[in-house]
């Protein structure tokens, strides 16, 4: 009955119609007859002149609208204002839009959802409609009662569920779960598709669209890399991840993810308020050195802290004919006349990027030119670069034979140690102070004031001027800074600049307590976007009390996750010049993080 259904719907559907309400009446066990059916009458039109009607006013309508938003762009009009045509347009759009989605959406989706099934159920209906053909041809040939067997018929034993769809399928699961690939074999279907990357009919970069199941992807494209190169991936896990979460923004083509103890500092008394500081990190003795530093802070009375600047930047680098015309650029975007214009060019594109300074630099006859704005509490990368966009557009207009070579000319500077993010700082810069007092110097670092004051000053100044430091006038500023940046889903590969710090140390009080300061200019964080959306480091940031976007006061989560970051470098850098006043640092990193084998004996042997 089934089958007869479907055949009818299908040719009903090859008719260029879509099949309407049947009756159908049963003759007998073989055989269905379709009495009447009502064709569709919503359309009058024939359907392939319909669908092309709505096809070409849905495309004029898109063009129609994203033209003239693009004029409004230009002249700088406010995008909800429209008036009688536009209207009409949106309204056109939304008709077609509907239809276009009703007609096709539906099909679609349910394909996608039967797709693993389809063949099978397709040779199904073909194999009894064959057989059903059959039996009515051999009815015919054989005479009334000569093709009776009046024998008792040997019943067979009932097959299992499992044992029906073998026979049906061909297979033990159809449509199932995503495999569990640590513990299950392939299935045949995940095989095929593992044969299609290897001959390379499948990429493995469209896995996941093309299953719409990004777990499944990872495994499937981390056993045809076992494959292709013949390595084990057995140690990185699979499981216990949420690869939806990285889909398009976190990592491309993921195969596993990697486990990094996550330990915790603190509490760290920075501000009057007390943080419990988390850090991934796979170095042993940095956590308990950090927690250390925060115990000598606490028992001292805590840390302070400011907030210098707060601004991130985006250089791009654009070329004219001559030094001259660049020149010119130069000149109109420092001018202060010309800032309200350009700030509201350069605000439309965000609710929190707001411009804040344009400075630039000519090499020749090319002009870099680094603005800077603030991001709220996200660390505003993309942010910044949607607004610098928006100025370039703008000033086509009047500098037409400007070419622009890059948004990005490296006088950001993002990624890299640079004298002007030293000098003018990007991100959030910091300072934080504390005063050690004496007893604890001598009773927790097990060092003097004395002796911490001629090693800073020895080693993080003197010594890091000999080596041409850029930012690095520290004793590990940036062990601290990675190990937060890994736990809170920020960019580790801006702790380049993220780590330039100078710390400062001077007896005060007649010589009996110290006190000791970090600067750091350019602490690149952000509590929303990223990995900071992840449900591990979403965790630890909510640790620390700065999960998301503060909705009272914007950008207050990333300024305060900054002030940490400075306040944890702080401790550390306490902590680990006492060490190295004191003579211990070999023998701590011999006792958490070094075997104390002699290995001397076992080679001589």
């Amino acid at each position: 009955m089934d089958v007869a259904r479907r055949s009818t719907m299908e040719t009903a559907a090859g008719k260029g119609r879509r099949p309407g309400p049947m009756k159908v009446k049963v003759v007998d066990e073989n055989d269905v007859v379709v009495v009447g059916a009502k064709a569709s009458d919503a359309l009058p039109l024939p359907l392939y002149i319909t669908n092309a009607v709505f096809f070409t006013l849905f495309f004029s309508v898109v063009y129609f609208l994203l033209t003239r938003w693009r004029e409004k762009i230009r002249t700088s009009t406010p995008l909800h204002v429209v008036n009688l045509s536009e209207i009409v347009a949106i309204l056109a759009f939304v008709a077609s839009f509907i239809y276009l989605l009703g007609f096709f959406g539906i099909d679609f989706v349910q394909s996608l959802i039967l797709r693993p099934s389809n063949d099978v159920w397709a040779a199904e209906d073909d194999e009894e409609e064959h057989e059903r053909m059959i039996l009515k041809d051999d009815a015919r040939k054989v005479p009334c009662g000569a093709g009776l067997d009046c024998s008792i018929p040997q019943i067979a034993p009932i097959a299992s569920p499992k044992a029906v769809a073998q026979k049906v399928f061909d297979k033990e699961v159809v449509i199932s779960t995503p495999t569990d690939f640590s513990t299950q074999p392939l299935s045949e279907e995940d095989e095929d598709v593992i044969k299609a990357v290897l001959s390379g009919t499948i990429p493995s970069y469209s896995l996941e669209s093309k299953l719409g199941d990004c777990k499944r992807a990872a495994a499937i494209r981390r056993e045809a890399l076992q494959r292709i190169t013949g390595k084990s991936l057995g140690g990185l896990p699979l499981e216990g991840f949420d690869y939806e979460s990285i889909l398009g923004q976190c990592c491309e083509m993921p195969v596993g993810y990697i486990q990094i103890p996550v330990g915790i500092a603190g509490p760290l008394m920075l501000d009057g308020r007390e943080f419990s500081v988390p850090m991934a990190t796979t170095e042993g003795c940095l956590v308990a050195s950090t927690n250390r530093g925060c115990k000598a802070i606490n028992l001292s009375g805590g840390a302070s802290s400011v907030l210098l600047r707060d601004g991130m930047t985006r250089a791009p680098c654009v070329r004219f004919n001559s030094a001259k015309r660049a020149a010119e650029l130069k000149f109109f975007l420092e001018d202060p006349n010309n800032y309200d214009t350009l700030a509201t060019v350069f605000n439309r594109s965000s609710r929190f990027g707001r411009l804040q300074t344009i400075k630039c630099a000519i090499a020749g006859k090319n002009l870099y030119m680094r603005f800077t704005c603030s991001t709220g509490d996200a660390m505003g990368m993309n942010m910044v670069s949607k607004g610098v966009q928006n100025v370039l557009d703008f000033l086509q207009n009047d500098f037409a034979d400007m070419d622009v070579i890059g948004i990005s000319g490296n006088y950001c500077s993002d990624k890299k140690p640079a004298a002007v993010n030293w000098i003018e700082g990007r991100g959030k810069s910091v300072v934080c102070e504390a005063v050690i007092k004496g007893d604890v110097v001598r009773k927790v670092l097990k060092t003097n004031v004395e002796a911490l004051c001629e090693l800073n000053m020895l080693k993080n100044l003197t010594g890091s001027a000999m080596a041409g430091a850029l930012g690095g006038f520290n004793a590990h500023a940036s062990n601290i800074v990675s190990a937060i940046y890994i736990a809170t889903g920020q960019d580790p590969a801006q702790n380049v600049e993220s780590s330039h710090c100078i710390t400062m140390m001077e007896p005060i009080n007649d010589g009996k307590d110290l006190h000791v300061s970090v600067t750091m200019p350019s602490i690149e964080v952000g509590t929303v976007g990223g990995g900071t959306q992840l449900a591990s480091q979403s965790a630890c940031l909510n640790l620390l009390g700065v999960k998301g976007a503060n909705r009272e006061s914007p950008g207050a989560n990333a300024r305060l996750l900054a002030t940490v970051v400075a306040g944890s470098v702080l401790a550390g850098e306490l902590s680990l010049m006492s060490a190295i006043s004191a003579g211990q640092l070999v023998r701590s990193h011999m006792k958490y993080n070094r075997s104390s084998k002699d290995v001397s004996a076992v080679a001589s042997a």
